[in-house]
């Protein structure tokens, strides 16, 4: 299922949402060259997580093949600054545009619920723990991680809980036809968490190089944290705002 709009109404305008979205487009364009080979696999290799690099679990020197002629050679010297910057790294157009179109999507009401300077602390910890959970689940792997959509998972993860009522105007294709329905955001993440789940089994995720356990651990955050650092006062204003009364308001 693939989220076009919701039914939220927001009664701030989302400073840090637009921020983080506007970063991730300039790391892409300016430190990964758009896609370039060349600065593409330059910037994994510097700015992206490997948890094998990270812990010392494996060899210095080892080479990680990322295309025929391009790789990275591990210094024992993993930068803990990874934790952080490999949330605003991707690895293709689509990536990019598909984690944005998401953080969009949800951020804007997340956001809206605690504040510009409260939502960019709760969306760098969401990255954090994204990245411990993969980390914990294959601490010796050494392909590089990149990507928001374990932040992205935890936005979504708070939406659930806050908003659990809103509706999600969605795409879901069936068979070769394309369909749209709306529904409500917490069938609709609650769907994309268990699919993450249940993709964590080696038998149906584990050869995939998608790193479901940041996905699912991104959202467990979410859920989490939303309780201490959403503000109460804000979503009382968006009751009286919001006629369908979307939000849960007790936390």
């Amino acid at each position: 299922m693939f989220p076009i709009r919701d039914e939220n109404p927001t009664l701030r305008t989302p400073v840090a949402t637009i921020g983080i979205i506007g970063l991730n487009i300039a790391v892409w364009l300016f430190v990964q060259g758009g896609g370039s080979m060349e600065p593409l696999v330059k910037s994994l290799c510097l700015y992206g997580l490997i948890p094998g690099d990270l812990l010392g679990t494996v060899s210095v020197g080892t080479t990680i093949p990322l295309t025929e002629q391009l790789g990275c050679v591990l210094d024992g010297k993993g930068d803990i600054f990874t934790l952080i910057s490999h949330a605003f790294l991707h690895g293709s157009w689509f990536h990019i545009i598909a984690n944005l179109w998401f953080l969009w999507i949800f951020g804007d009401n997340v956001e809206d619920s605690m504040g510009s300077v409260r939502f960019i602390a709760f969306y760098l910890l969401c990255v954090v723990a994204a990245a411990s959970a993969q980390i914990l689940a294959d601490p010796a792997t050494i392909s590089p991680m990149v990507g928001a959509s374990g932040a992205i998972g935890g936005v979504m993860g708070a939406y659930a809980r806050l908003y659990p009522r809103a509706y999600v105007h969605t795409l879901i294709p069936v068979g070769f036809f394309i369909t749209t329905a709306a529904i409500p955001a917490a069938y609709m993440l609650g769907y994309w968490f268990f699919i993450q789940l249940i993709s964590t089994l080696p038998a149906l995720g584990g050869v995939s190089g998608v790193a479901f356990w940041a996905h699912a651990g991104g959202f467990v955050a979410g859920l989490v944290l939303i309780g201490p650092m959403h503000r109460p006062e804000y979503l009382e204003q968006h009751e009286r705002l919001d006629p369908n009364k979307t939000a849960k308001y007790r936390l």
